[in-house]
């Protein structure tokens, strides 16, 4: 997307990230804005892709080891990995989709990011083939899968990070 900046994301963008993602499930997690105001508190990486307008096109929230954060993937992830950065979701808005929001934002976490892991998962089950195909293009290879329990088959996924 032309113009498009990268900032932190605030709690002032909760209601839009809010209705974002929701727009984007099953691809992530549905959530209410307690939720993700409660993962924005955990960050150790949270950005706001927005238009010059301050338009939300798109955001992600990344965590460290030790949140307070029951997901059996983190989880999954802490138990293997000492060090890392986990994308715990990102989501763009249907408007700004194919126009390089995802990439900028993957671009400003590996930049900001004290690491030298970069993990998160994709689902399989449902597939998402775009979101596959994306993570491999970036440098992410599976380490595992999981079957979890609210009934969804994810790859779990790695990149080294400098």
């Amino acid at each position: 997307m032309p113009d498009l900046i990268i900032r932190d994301l605030g709690p002032t963008d909760i209601e839009a990230a809010t209705a974002i993602n929701n727009a984007n499930t099953p691809a992530v997690g549905e959530a209410d804005a307690e939720h993700l105001a409660h993962l924005l508190g955990q960050s150790v990486i949270a950005l706001a892709a927005v238009t010059p307008g301050d338009e939300l096109a798109g955001f992600c929230i990344v965590l460290g080891p030790g949140a307070d954060y029951g997901s059996v993937n983190y989880r999954w992830f802490t138990e293997r990995y000492d060090d890392f950065v986990y994308l715990d979701r990102v989501a763009v808005a249907e408007t700004a989709r194919n126009a390089g929001v995802g990439t900028a934002l993957y671009a400003e976490v590996e930049r900001r990011a004290a690491a030298p892991w970069f993990l998160l998962e994709v689902n399989l089950r449902p597939r998402n083939d775009g979101s596959l195909r994306f993570h491999h293009r970036l440098g992410f290879r599976e380490v595992g899968q999981q079957e979890t329990d609210y009934g969804i088959l994810v790859s779990l996924l790695a990149k080294p990070l400098d």
